[in-house]
């Protein structure tokens, strides 16, 4: 007959460790984020230890001759996109000692590059935020419909979560 051995004093109960899930995204769409969305994304990394990548996910039009010329940098100005604006949320980030890295997304397709972003950089939670009277209800429905889908994290949606 075979014996058991109970091994629940020699296995230790694994621990966390701060940040090994991956970063938390905070994700806009050419807009400064809501302030509930900053407020979760900044919880979030308080909570997991993680880092946090404050992503402005912005849509360029289809200017072929003005991207040959100035490249992705001339083709949305810095007041199309809040620049300044996520820039200040990012700061006051950092300084709450959250490490905060900050990534404008130029593409046709936004959201796609989004998707592809978060799961680029293997982030654990996907913080969606535009401010929703900017951006729009059908947008912001049709964004966040796909994101859902297609992230393989978790996806929380500002305001209603």
């Amino acid at each position: 007959m075979a014996s058991i051995k109970d091994r629940s004093t020699t296995i230790a109960p694994p621990t966390a460790v701060p940040g090994a899930s991956g970063p938390v995204v905070l994700a806009t769409l050419a807009l400064r984020p809501d302030p509930t969305a900053v407020d979760m994304a900044i919880s979030s990394c308080l909570e997991a230890g993680a880092p946090l990548i404050v992503v402005n996910a912005v849509q360029i039009p289809f200017y072929p001759t003005t991207m040959m010329v100035s490249g992705l940098s001339g083709m949305v100005l810095p007041h199309e996109d809040d620049r300044v604006e996520v820039r200040a949320v990012a700061d006051r980030i950092a300084e709450m000692g959250i490490p905060v890295e900050v990534v404008g997304l130029f593409s046709p397709r936004p959201v796609k590059s989004l998707v592809g972003f978060v799961a680029q950089r293997n982030a654990a939670l996907l913080v969606f935020g535009p401010l929703l009277e900017k951006v729009g209800k059908i947008r912001m429905r049709t964004a966040t419909r796909r994101l859902r889908r297609d992230v393989g994290c978790l996806v929380w949606v500002a305001p209603d979560g």
